[in-house]
């Protein structure tokens, strides 16, 4: 079976436990204000590869894996390319590789996609807004999706990141992650809730692309900021276990 990959990053260490490759996967249902890879939006961005080739790329990073690491498909949204995701589970465990999510969660929750996320070792699932009007208004979604994918995260126990752009004048205050946090409190599979700091980096891609940046002259967060939100949120995690 094939697939539509955009990119291929041989050394990751931001995306799941331990050193992994990170295959980002091209097309997204979703358009976030505050997307940093525009050009993932679409599957006619990546190049459609074999998923047999897929893995042989991915075992060529076995040695460094570890006990901890593998591979993890991002996007992009990997989930709206399930089938090619399951084609692969059968591949890379005969290779010995374990796999993780990197999802926003923005696709139904059909058989195939709760079959690749039964045979995650993780997931990284982003929680971008904390209600149906800001899903909608900022991503284009509603916030169902998501929060369906999330219920059955914790119904299997999988161990889950959930994560959350912090951007300045929008969810920056304390106040606005509370209402992040009401629904996380009886997740007992979210194993880390993980703030991520806006920045710009990705602005030349709307250039590049000829596509309108909503966010065009945002400034990217502090970095003090994010680290006492962090905290903040940390402390709340505690007090809900």
């Amino acid at each position: 079976m094939t697939g539509f990959v955009h990119s291929f990053e041989s050394m990751a260490a931001v995306d799941g436990d331990g050193l992994r490759c990170a295959v980002f996967l091209a097309g997204c249902p979703m358009r976030c204000v505050y997307c940093h890879n525009p050009d993932t939006w679409h599957t006619e961005g990546g190049r459609e590869t074999e998923a047999e080739a897929l893995v042989r790329k991915i075992a060529r990073y076995k040695p460094y894996f570890g006990k901890d690491g593998g591979v993890t498909f991002s996007g992009g949204e990997p989930l709206a390319q399930a089938e090619f995701l399951r084609s692969m589970m059968p591949l890379l465990a005969e290779q010995g590789i374990r796999y993780a999510v990197d999802t926003a969660g923005g696709v139904p929750l059909t058989e195939t996609v709760k079959e690749v996320l039964s045979g995650a070792q993780e997931v990284l699932l982003d929680l971008k807004f904390p209600d149906d009007a800001g899903y909608r208004r900022y991503t284009g979604v509603g916030i169902d999706r998501p929060l369906a994918i999330l219920d059955f995260l914790n119904a299997i126990g999988k161990k889950t990141r959930v994560r959350t752009v912090i951007v300045p004048d929008l969810n920056d205050t304390e106040e606005a992650l509370l209402s992040y946090l009401v629904h996380l409190a009886d997740k007992s599979c979210v194993d880390r809730y993980e703030l991520l700091g806006f920045h710009t980096m990705g602005f030349f891609k709307y250039e590049k692309l000829g596509i309108a940046n909503p966010l065009a002259g945002k400034k990217a967060l502090d970095p003090a900021v994010k680290q006492r939100l962090q905290a903040f949120v940390d402390e709340k995690m505690k007090e809900n276990r």
